[in-house]
Parts: structure tokens; sequence; C-alpha cells
């Protein structure tokens, strides 16, 4: 399924949701400037890479600096523009309610703090891994678990394949998203691979903005 857009209108100018698109386009096409060896070398200089946690405690060879820098700043990496468009596509459909609700800067404080969260989750579980991690899935997963304790009943315009357009519940189109997932989280513990897809930071910041919607709803 692909959410198209929703039919919960906005009431304030997302301007961090735009601003943060822009960056990520940003910092894509700065990648895309980069001869192929300079471009391998920003980005895992940039990348999360789950083994450098570990050694940064154990060896000289990494400071904790390189080590826990990238827990943010792999977040506004891609390795695709197939990738950046499908990351930065659901922040839109999603991302504008969530900064209406807790507000411009809150909400570039809580993306982050999803972002930062989910690649923490990420490397517990794959403790040991040098493949480098990049993406603003974990922090826009965050997004869509907010939205979905948020705006359980709002209608999202979705495709379902291969021929259906159909209004759902947000509680449902997201709840299937979790759900697959999680399922595929599960599906690499014990050794089996990935798949190139950081299901755990999906997972993570996903939970992680579920709860802290949760506690932002119930302070009001």
């Amino acid at each position: 399924m692909l959410p198209l857009r929703d039919d919960n209108p906005r009431l304030t100018t997302p301007f961090f949701t735009v601003l943060l698109i822009l960056s990520n386009v940003g910092v894509f096409l700065y990648q895309l400037s980069l001869s192929p060896p300079a471009e391998q070398q920003f980005v895992y200089s940039f990348a999360m890479i789950p083994a450098r946690i570990p050694l940064a405690f154990t060896s000289h060879s990494i400071t904790l600096g390189q080590a826990f820098a990238p827990l943010v700043t792999s977040i506004f990496l891609h390795g695709s523009w197939l990738h950046l468009l499908g990351n930065m596509w659901f922040l839109w459909v999603f991302g504008d309610n969530i900064e209406d609700s807790f507000g411009h800067f809150n909400y570039l404080l809580f993306y982050l703090v999803c972002g930062v969260g989910a690649s923490l989750v990420h490397t517990v579980a794959n403790l040991y891994s040098r493949e480098p991690a990049v993406g603003a899935s974990g922090a826009i997963s965050g997004v869509m678990g907010a939205y979905i304790v948020l705006f359980p009943r709002a209608r999202v315009i979705t495709w379902v394949p291969p021929f259906f357009i159909l209004p759902l519940p947000s509680v449902i189109v997201l709840a299937i998203w979790f759900v697959e997932q999680f399922l595929s989280g599960i599906s690499t513990l014990g050794g089996h691979g990935a798949g190139g897809v950081a299901w755990w930071a999906h997972i993570g910041g996903f939970i992680i903005g579920a709860l802290l919607a949760w506690g932002s709803r119930r302070r009001r």
C-alpha cells in the first residue's frame, strides 16, 4: 500500500517539514556531485555503522564523536533517488499534521529524537555490523507513530495495488505498515540478512514516536 494524501487539513504552514525535505534533497544532491570514491568516503564517514559503537569503547582507532555523531548525520543521507523520494513522500503526507500538533520547534526536536532513537535501536539489533545505514526513514517512522496516536480516524487516500485507490482510516494503513516492518525485522534476527533495509530503525522510530505523542496528549 502507498499513502497518497490524507484528508486531515493543516492549520499552519509546515515550515520544518518543508525545511527537512529540502535539507535531505540538498545533501543528496551534494552526494551526487562527488566522485564515486569521494561519495563512498563521505557516506562512510557520516553513515551509522553499528560496530563503531562498541569499538569506540574498546579501541583508540575511533573516537566517541566519530561513533555517535552518525546517530544524527545518517538520517540526512540517502542511498538512491528512489530511497530519498520514498522517504520524503511519507514525510510530506504525515509530517504537516504532526508539526501542527507539536508546534514548529518541538516538532523539529521530536523528529531528531525519533531519528536518533531509531538509529540506536538499529545499532542494538545489529551491534557488530559494519554495514553503513543511511536514511531518514527511522525519523519518519516516528512521525507515522505519532500520527496513528494523534489522528487514528483521519482518512488516508491509499493506493492498494494493483488497481484500487481507497480512503482508509490511518490506524489501518499505519498498523498494517508497522506489522510488515515488525515481521520483516523479526525475520532478520538470528543472523538472517536484512536485505539492505534497516527494519529495526523503522520499528524503533515508530514506537518512540507513538510513545512521545501519547505522552504529549496526556499532558494536555
